[in-house]
């Protein structure tokens, strides 16, 4: 048996052979013989040499048409008489589930009957295979001479395309006139269909109908779009499984929940492409992918995500797992991954809002009563409050970027147009319009955490929540703002030494600098520098004093802190109240002693510069003592205590010394004398006589508010439980401005922006000498954004501005608006 088709070597006839006389039929007839026995595997006892010479003798003269016509005449009959009758016989109403039996046949039943029919068509292709291989090698020299003469097809593929012709393309009986290819096509959907339900198959046997088709063309055509398998069964195959898979969406998306939904469309994306692989063609599988993913996915995202127990659901209850299949499910069809990314994006805006709203209720909730002695002692109730709303706040956002960070990582693969939409959205709600304190509540965190938040921590959590602030400055779109608030805060933890390390403070401002540049924090490191030089310039004035004869001891000791006026945020505290007409606090003859002497000793060193004293931002030691009172043991002693008050504190209580016990300074009479706005003269007596733990001053009347009419009286029974004693003062820490104080903080930033776009505009025009009005707008937008994003409006009256005052002009006769520098 020959079954090779690999290049065969030809003998030579022997010697006498071409001039012997043909007789074509007898040859043919022994010829037809041996291919019957071939077919009808009888073929053992034949002498396939000699059949070759007599093939070979019937074309080398000349007789090879009447050859190649006889073999497929014969290969004709055979098929159509022998080999139809064969699949005829396997073929069974009960194959297909629709068809026009009486009784409905089973899955089973329609499994086993298909599978009959697809052996037994398996094994009559099989066969003509084999028996065609061994008559092609009988008839090689004809497909070699005269088929390549005359560009015939071979011998063994016009018998294939017989088989499909007689086989294939004939109808399945003589009632009904499909044709058998039909049947096939329909047997193999069924048993397809049948796997998809769950039942087992036999992926082998469809396999080998499968390269049946493959190997067929519908015309002849040795390309891969005529064969069989693509232009008859692959297109029934789509069509089909479209409609199956869109059938199968509706039943599952309203039968379950979207998890659910995503891993069963994973499942069958799956299995589709397994199908592929094992039992049909690979060539299929981007086709099928297609149609499962159109069905499936493409169709339904929309609906899957917005589900109840859609992308929201999975997101809030940490469904990590099914959010990564509904982000894959999506990047099959859609690289940007839109309809998953605007559902993040939307409740990551969402969430953020209600942060916002719970933010703004906390801190707009109704204050405790003022004037409470209980809370004379430090910040008021309300200030606690806001405060921690702002700190809250913070943490509360934090925690949602923490969160939509592990989602990132765990869901969504840390893709980076998914990470640019998830922070494209949560400076969305940092910024919104409806939510003006962000810049504020990021600078009060930092503040909080620089005064105690800190303590007790390691290097490695304290670089983790320095990180933090960073992450949230990052998103914030006023950075100027922020930087106004950030150096006001700065600025009293510096001055009243409420800072836990001033090298977590530098290390603060060097994360800044490497966020958002030089610019942001050249005064934040100047007012560094500043109180470098001023602890010098005290050491300094400290020697100085000493020089000058016999140490004093009741000498006073002068702590001085030199504040460059451009650079320190004074106005922001109140500062400059003593600076507008106004004059400044009354000092005692002592300390203004000092003070002129210190004045003396700067000018000395530093001529031309003028020094304004901040008495409200100072704080002074200073020791009270208080009459004898009798002891447990009967005898008398004084009591003695070291008081830290704020300077105001000090010069009131100083007033005291030169008032008898039993007499009394009303409210004016203390306003009078010290010439203390009247704002932190009520705070400093508030400390001072109504506090409990710290009422060294009797007042009359006992009220919560202090009136222009109250008495203070030196409170000689103050018995305090310890030596040393703190008298703070109400409300001098950093709070959260009101409306009020906030509105001014933002028109004092806005004229800011107003000299910051003018110096941009200036730049911009000395460089490029003449411009369009719009592109000097976006070229201003451009330069100012990495410090805030200034309305459209704004620049356009600046431009007015410069040019009122000439520095430029608009060119006339211009096709669009253009302006000209004036040097």
């Amino acid at each position: 048996m020959i079954a090779g088709r690999g290049k065969q070597r030809i003998r030579p006839p022997r010697r006498g052979l071409a001039s012997s006389a043909v007789d074509f039929d007898s040859i043919w007839s022994l010829l037809e013989t041996a291919f019957r026995q071939i077919h009808t595997s009888n073929a053992s006892q034949l002498l396939y040499e000699e059949l070759y010479r007599h093939a070979y003798q019937v074309v080398l003269k000349k007789k090879g048409e009447e050859l190649y016509s006889s073999v497929s005449r014969f290969e004709h009959e055979w098929l159509s008489e022998d080999v139809r009758s064969e699949i005829y016989a396997h073929y069974s109403p009960q194959m297909l589930p629709h068809t026009q039996a009486l009784t409905t046949s089973t899955a089973t039943e329609r499994r086993m009957a298909g599978e009959k029919f697809l052996k037994g068509l398996k094994e009559a292709w099989s066969h003509h295979q084999v028996c065609m291989s061994m008559i092609a090698d009988v008839c090689i020299y004809m497909d070699r001479t005269y088929c390549n003469d005359n560009r015939l097809p071979s011998i063994y593929t016009t018998a294939m395309n017989l088989f499909r012709d007689d086989i294939l393309q004939s109808p399945i009986t003589t009632n009904d006139n499909r044709p058998v290819l039909h049947l096939l096509n329909q047997v193999i959907l069924d048993q397809i269909q049948m796997e998809r339900d769950g039942d087992v198959i036999d992926k082998h046997l469809i396999k080998s109908c499968v390269y049946m088709l493959e190997s067929l063309s519908e015309s002849g055509d040795e390309s891969k779009a005529d064969r069989l398998y693509n232009v008859s069964f692959e297109v029934d195959y789509l069509e089909t499984s479209r409609a199956f898979y869109s059938r199968e969406a509706d039943a599952v998306l309203r039968d379950t929940d979207a998890g659910t939904y995503c891993k069963h469309a994973g499942r069958r994306i799956y299995e589709e492409e397994d199908r592929c692989r094992s039992t049909l063609a690979e060539s299929t599988m981007p086709k099928i992918q297609q149609v499962v993913e159109d069905e499936l996915v493409r169709n339904k995202i929309v609906e899957v995500v917005d589900m109840d127990s859609g992308v929201w659901f999975m997101l809030d209850n940490d469904r990590f797992e099914e959010l990564s299949l509904l982000y894959n499910l999506n990047a099959r069809v859609d690289d940007r991954k839109s309809v998953v990314t605007r559902a993040v994006q939307q409740r990551i805006v969402a969430l953020g809002d209600d942060i916002n709203k719970a933010a703004l209720a906390a801190s707009q909730s109704a204050p405790a009563a003022p004037g409470d002695a209980a809370e004379k002692s430090k910040p008021s109730a309300q200030t606690n409050q806001q405060t921690a709303a702002a700190i809250k706040w913070v943490e509360d956002v934090l925690a949602l970027k923490d969160k939509f960070d592990m989602v990132w990582k765990e869901s969504f693969q840390q893709d980076n147009m998914m990470q640019t939409a998830m922070t494209r959205s949560f400076a969305d709600f940092i910024n919104s319009t409806n939510f003006p304190r962000t810049s504020e509540y990021i600078s009060l965190f930092i503040d909080e955490n620089m005064k105690k938040g800190i303590k007790g921590k390691t290097e490695a959590e304290i670089d983790t929540v320095l990180d933090k602030a960073i992450i949230l400055l990052r998103y914030v779109q006023d950075k100027d703002l922020f930087e106004r608030y950030y150096k006001k805060h700065l600025c009293r933890r510096l001055l009243m030494n409420k800072s836990i390390s001033n090298e977590v403070e530098k290390q603060m401002i060097s994360k800044m600098k490497i966020e958002l540049g030089n610019n942001f924090t050249t005064k934040l490191e100047a007012m560094f520098k500043d109180m470098t030089i001023s602890e010098e310039l005290t050491a300094s004035f400290k020697k100085h004093v000493e020089g000058l004869g016999d140490k004093d001891p009741r000498r006073i000791e002068l702590g001085i802190n030199v504040l460059t006026s451009m650079t320190w945020p004074l106005e922001t505290m109140g500062s400059m109240d003593e600076g507008e007409g106004k004059q400044s606090a009354v000092f005692p003859v002592a300390v203004d002693r000092i003070k002129q002497g210190f004045e003396k000793f700067y000018n000395l060193k530093h001529s031309g510069r003028q020094l304004k004293w901040l008495a409200n931002m100072g704080s002074a030691d200073i020791k009270a003592v208080f009459p004898k009172v009798a002891q447990k043991d009967g005898s008398f002693k004084e009591r003695r205590h070291e008081l830290n008050v704020s300077t105001y504190a000090m010069i009131i209580l100083i007033l005291f010394n030169d008032v008898p016990t039993d007499q009394h300074l009303t409210f004016e009479e203390i306003h009078a004398r010290t010439n203390i706005p009247k704002a932190d003269l009520i705070r400093n007596l508030q400390s001072l006589a109504v506090a409990p733990k710290t009422r060294i001053l009797i007042k009359e009347p006992m009220t919560k508010d202090v009136k222009p009419t109250d008495k203070f009286f030196f409170n000689e029974g103050f018995n305090g439980k310890f030596v040393k004693i703190k008298v703070g003062v109400v409300s001098s820490g950093n709070k959260v401005e009101s409306d009020r104080e906030r509105r001014e903080t933002e028109k004092k930033n806005d004229n800011s922006r107003a000299f910051c776009v003018e110096a941009a505009i200036v730049r911009i025009m000395k460089q490029r000498k003449e411009l369009a009005h719009s592109q000097l707008v976006m070229e201003t937008l451009s330069q100012v954004a990495a410090q805030f994003k200034p309305e459209v409006s704004m620049i356009k009256k600046r431009i007015d501005s410069l040019i009122e005052r000439e520095y430029l002009e608009r060119i006339e006769g211009a096709k669009v608006d253009s302006y000209r520098y004036l040097a």
